[in-house]
């Protein structure tokens, strides 16, 4: 792989939970529960972009889509069985064959590939939509990562990236309360120094050239046990939407 902004030591942590990218009750819980919420906000965004209807047969028909660190395909499968052309990349190799397996034993067909957002623009790859969503956190250079994924963006595109504000509760919520007080993820998982605030990253997606469009928050209700999307609760986890000028 060419120059990357992938960070080898959050490599490394991912590597050692690839095997339990299914299993719902293991390390990856947490997004487990969170997909419906993940996956509602990002197929309204991009038919919305589109002209798609979410009702019809096969709504993204036509579509060309990157999951960009796409772990064990949570997102990919669900992109793929509502009729897109999916590539899913990631750079911790150990996650590929598990997302080939499981895409293979669902019917599904998917490009999986070990690379990076970098390797994919210096090699010319385009794409409608890039689904970027919980990695930005964890990479060495977020405005140098997200060059590479306008890079990806056909004009007209859509780029999805979800991440972790930077503030007190998000310290207590997405460390404390997940890593140490519930264990849904290994300790050492996110480091908060390196979580980004909802204004710092519409400045980054703006010097990359994009144009943020949306932003909403993901907020667990700890009585419910449930995800919800907030148009105003941003205060941990949230997510962002941004076009590509055509």
């Amino acid at each position: 792989m060419s120059a990357t902004t992938v960070d080898p030591s959050e490599i490394a942590k991912f590597e050692a939970m690839a095997a339990e990218w299914w299993d719902l009750e293991g390390k990856f819980k947490p997004l487990h529960m969170m997909n419906p919420v993940r996956l509602d906000y990002i197929t309204t965004q991009i038919a919305a972009e589109f002209g798609r209807d979410l009702n019809g047969d096969k709504p993204f028909d036509g579509l060309r889509i990157l999951d960009i660190g796409c772990g064990g395909g949570l997102l990919c499968e669900p992109m793929a069985r509502l009729g897109a052309t999916v590539v899913g990349a990631d750079a911790a190799e150990r996650n590929i064959p598990v997302a080939r397996i499981h895409a293979e034993q669902s019917g599904l067909e998917i490009d999986y590939r070990h690379t990076t957002a970098e390797a994919l623009a210096e090699a010319g790859e385009q794409f409608d939509a890039v689904l970027n969503m919980e990695v930005v956190e964890h990479v060495a250079d977020p405005q140098a990562y997200l060059n590479a994924c306008h890079a990806l963006m056909k004009p007209g595109g859509i780029h999805i990236c979800s991440t972790i504000n930077r503030n007190p509760k998000s310290f207590a919520m997405a460390i404390v309360g997940a890593e140490y007080v519930m264990r849904w993820l290994p300790k050492g998982t996110h480091e908060w120094k390196k979580f980004i605030t909802p204004d710092e990253l519409f400045d980054f997606l703006r010097n990359a050239g994009m144009e943020p469009v949306d932003r909403k928050g993901f907020v667990f209700n700890f009585l419910q046990f449930t995800w919800s999307i907030s148009a105003k609760d941003m205060s941990v986890n949230y997510v962002t939407a941004a076009t590509k000028p055509a």
